[in-house]
């Protein structure tokens, strides 16, 4: 198993598409990582987290960090009204 065979399964982009040239795939995983950095960050800043430390999981782990934030609970106190 090479390193874009790992990369495809990593992040997803083998289930999708499992005939995708190295090129392609390190193209297109490169940008999935970094809108899903950006989605890690906005998830992050609206539910209490740091930042720029769900930015740079999202950076490095994808879809697997984005769906780990979504899982958790907001660390945001909501006032009693």
């Amino acid at each position: 198993m090479d390193f874009y065979s790992i990369l495809g399964y990593l992040s997803g982009l083998y289930f999708i598409k499992p005939d995708l040239e190295p090129t392609t795939l390190l193209r297109t995983a490169s940008f999935v990582h970094i809108l899903d950095a950006v989605l890690c960050q906005l998830v992050a800043a609206h539910s209490g987290r740091n930042r720029k430390i769900w930015t740079v999981a999202g950076l490095i782990l994808g879809i697997w960090a984005l769906g780990t934030l979504f899982l958790l609970p907001d660390k945001k106190q909501k006032s009693k009204e």
